[in-house]
C-alpha cells in the first residue's frame, strides 16, 4: 500500500507520454509568447487537495535562436509540474501564466490543462489570476488573450503536416 493513498502510481508509459507532451507544450508557448524576457507560472491542484506552484523566468531571442533561463531548478520544477498536470492522475486543475517583461507595463497571457493539452484562458480568468493584492508590490500586467497551442504531433496524427 502507497504511503499517501489518496496519490495514485501512474504508469510509466502515461509519464513518458506526458514528458513528450510537456515538452511540445513548452515549445509552443515559446512560440507564442515569442522573444523577450518572460516569465512562466504554473498552478497546480493535486488530487489531495493541495496546491502547488512554481515560477520560472526566461529569455527567448530568435536570432540565433536560443533560450536562456535564469535558475535551471526552478525550470525543471515548472517543467515537472507541467508533465504531471498533463498526465493528469495526481492532479485535477492546472493553469500556466506567461508574463512577457515589456514597457510600459508587462502582458500576460495563460492556458489551462484540459484533457492532456493546454487550452487558452478566459481573459478575465487571467486578469484575476495576476490582479496584484492591494498594499503589495507585484506590478500590474495587461491581459491579452492567450492564442491556441497548435499541437504538431496531433496535426501529424491527424495528416495535416
Amino acid at each position: 500500500m502507497p504511503a499517501r493513498p489518496e496519490l495514485i502510481r501512474h504508469a510509466d508509459a502515461a509519464t513518458e507520454a506526458a514528458m513528450e507532451r510537456s515538452l511540445e507544450a513548452l515549445a509552443a508557448v515559446f512560440q507564442a509568447v515569442g522573444p523577450g524576457q518572460h516569465t512562466l507560472s504554473i498552478a497546480v491542484q493535486r488530487t489531495d487537495g493541495a496546491q502547488l506552484s512554481h515560477t520560472a523566468d526566461l529569455s527567448l531571442a530568435t536570432s540565433p535562436l536560443r533560450m536562456a533561463v535564469l535558475d535551471a531548478e526552478d525550470y525543471c520544477t515548472l517543467a515537472m509540474l507541467l508533465v504531471f498536470a498533463l498526465e493528469g492522475s495526481t492532479i485535477e486543475g492546472a493553469v500556466l501564466i506567461a508574463t512577457t517583461a515589456a514597457e510600459p507595463l508587462p502582458r500576460a497571457c495563460g492556458w489551462t490543462v484540459r484533457g492532456d493539452w493546454l487550452h487558452p484562458m478566459d481573459t478575465a480568468d487571467v486578469r484575476a489570476a495576476v490582479t496584484p493584492c492591494p498594499g503589495s508590490l507585484t506590478v500590474d500586467r495587461a491581459v491579452r488573450p492567450a492564442p491556441v497551442l497548435v499541437r504538431a504531433s496531433k496535426a501529424q496524427e491527424d495528416g495535416r503536416v
